[in-house]
């Protein structure tokens, strides 16, 4: 038994590995010449020498305790650079200035973020007896269930950072379902959390300190069968499997798993499933720009005592929001400076992430520096980066995906790839261990 899989992006490699680990013959195939995907950390020399580390991608990944002995199996662990504590406020914008978001019931109850309107919502969101009508977008959810106040500054802001989306156009059951469950079971969000809060494991933000990209890299060293710079021009279905045509030549496998975009996978089936190309080919991905930013720690005014601020499409801002990158992780610019990492475009700001690179920085200059009171002062440094295609919307289009996927794994075609079921690092990683123990068990059954 033969697996083949596209794409060396995090699901890819995640799978590609606990197959090898599984003794299951496997081969990965990735068009770039290099492994990771939309995961990359570069190094970057400031005028004066210093070093800067900017994520081009992923900033950190969520894990709990299984997934940090996953990394230890990996030689992970000396790498690691958890979150500081100081990381865990939030900040939205809001009247003119970043607010911390309340981050428990006291915050919630006796701050000024939210008004007692809304917080009468969520107290008598227990007693909220209403049921999701089906295919519900989370704006709409969160607007029955609590208020609109909560969808503009806490709901729109939390799903820009995580889906470069907008909140009326997601939906609830493809993002988070555990929501729908509560309601459905314990008839409160919620209830549905106070439940589920001592069984849920415990969850830490963490990077590496070289960045993300040290875990790809550290998969990639231990494939043994990993074909880089060679993309796959063709795939078609035989009477026992799947015919693979890349660069490097044709192979036969028994089962083919899809880990590439949704363009790229469309490509691919087209010929033998127009209907599963065509639904690909309507997921929507908007544009993102990512601007690092560096300044002298004494030319801030702001603390940056947070993880960063995000900025709700209300409120008319130029970015979605920014990280404060130096305050979440140490070591990624020297300690009498600061770096911010910021995020212009997704789904309500496709506009300005296209902009020249000229008018961006400048945009985001001045926005930065009304915010974090840097009025005349230039950052030290400044890097750009663009992705025309960032995160994969679970919006109505994907339902169409989700048919054809279930239909074509009767093919012995499989996904494993951001816009099927989850797209966090966490969620890749899952899936693919989830993949590789399916695939496994029926590698073994056909051997008998």
């Amino acid at each position: 038994m033969s697996i083949g899989i596209i794409g060396a992006g995090i699901s890819g490699l995640t799978l590609a590995y606990e197959l090898q680990q599984q003794g299951v013959d496997y081969h990965l195939w990735e068009a770039s010449e290099k492994a990771g995907g939309y995961i990359g950390s570069t190094w970057e020399t400031g005028p004066d020498g210093q070093r800067y580390l900017c994520e081009l991608g992923p900033n950190s990944l969520l894990g709990d305790a299984d997934l940090l002995l996953w990394l230890d199996q990996l030689g992970l662990t000396p790498e690691l650079t958890f979150s500081k504590p100081v990381s865990k406020a939030r900040y939205i914008f809001r009247d003119g200035h970043y607010r911390q978001l309340p981050s428990g019931p006291p915050s919630l109850l006796f701050g000024s973020f939210f008004s007692w309107k809304t917080k009468l919502a969520i107290f008598r969101e227990r007693t909220n007896k209403t049921q999701s009508p089906g295919n519900e977008t989370l704006g709409q959810f969160f607007r029955r269930r609590f208020s609109s106040e909560i969808v503009d500054y806490a709901l729109a802001p939390f799903v820009a950072g995580i889906y470069a989306g907008d909140p009326e156009n997601l939906l609830v059951s493809e993002t988070f379902p555990m929501l729908l469950r509560y309601e459905k079971e314990y008839g409160s969000v919620l209830r549905g959390f106070i439940k589920n809060q001592s069984t849920a494991g415990r969850r830490q933000s963490f990077s590496f300190r070289n960045g993300m990209q040290a875990l790809p890299d550290a998969l990639a060293a231990r494939l043994t069968n990993l074909s880089l710079n060679d993309p796959v021009s063709r795939i078609s279905r035989t009477t026992d499997g799947w015919q693979v045509e890349t660069k490097s030549g044709t192979q036969h496998v028994d089962q083919l798993v899809l880990a590439v975009s949704t363009d790229a996978a469309a490509r691919l089936v087209l010929a033998d499933y127009p209907a599963f190309g065509d639904a690909l080919r309507h997921v929507e991905y908007p544009p993102m720009t990512a601007i690092h930013s560096v300044y002298k720690r004494a030319d801030v005014q702001h603390p940056l005592n947070g993880f960063g601020g995000l900025n709700p499409t209300i409120e008319g801002r130029f970015a979605a929001g920014h990280i404060w990158s130096s305050s979440v992780f140490d070591g990624r610019c020297p300690d009498d400076e600061v770096l911010i990492t910021t995020m212009v475009g997704g789904q309500s700001g496709e506009r300005n992430a296209r902009l020249a690179d000229s008018v961006l920085t400048d945009s985001v200059q001045r926005e930065l520096s009304a915010s974090f009171g840097i009025a005349g002062k230039a950052p030290v440094f400044q890097k750009l980066t663009r992705w025309e295609r960032a995160i994969p919307q679970y919006n109505a289009q994907i339902l169409a995906v989700k048919q054809q996927v279930e239909r074509v794994e009767k093919d012995d075609l499989f996904v494993c790839a951001n816009w099927h079921n989850g797209v966090s690092l966490s969620d890749c990683i899952g899936k693919a261990k989830r993949l590789a123990n399916q695939l496994s068990t029926k590698s073994l059954i056909n051997k008998f």
